[in-house]
């Protein structure tokens, strides 16, 4: 009986690594890529995404990604076509970024939802982040999607 709780504790946690390790984040490396209702270039485009876009992966097949954006849409993009450089989405209507990582800190501009951010480090609940234009501040990590 021991060895059979044994086998189903080990064989549970292989089934979470498994599960947790497929979850990955990636963001796009290139200016504008497909994302795809399929693994292929022969499915419909559903939309273009621009450079730095979080994606969560939930399945990967022939080469292709499926995943999920901030809002729970899915659809697939060629592996490639992703790294794993971090990047973060706006989600919310309107957020602060601050020059440090704090309410008492300066406001240095301000983000509109959807927004996509490089991330650079974290400080407890706050990220700091660099939109491709080069500003550069700090956002209260629940504001954001991504990683």
């Amino acid at each position: 009986m021991r060895g059979i709780k044994i086998f189903v504790l080990v064989f549970s946690f292989l089934l979470f690594a498994a599960a947790a390790a497929s979850a990955r984040m990636v963001s796009i490396k290139g200016r504008k890529v497909n994302l795809r209702a399929g693994p292929g270039t022969k499915y419909e485009v559903l939309w273009e995404l621009g450079r730095g876009f979080p994606l969560k992966v939930i399945k990967k097949k022939n080469g292709w990604l499926k995943v999920r954006d901030f809002e729970n849409d899915e659809g697939w993009v060629l592996a490639r076509l992703v790294n794993r450089v971090p990047h973060m989405v706006v989600k919310r209507k309107r957020i602060n970024i601050r020059s440090g990582p704090g309410t008492r800190y300066r406001l240095v501009g301000k983000a509109n939802y959807g927004v996509v951010f490089r991330t650079l480090k974290r400080r407890g609940a706050w990220v700091k982040v660099r939109h491709e234009n080069g500003t550069t501040g700090w956002v209260l990590r629940r504001l954001l999607w991504g990683w």
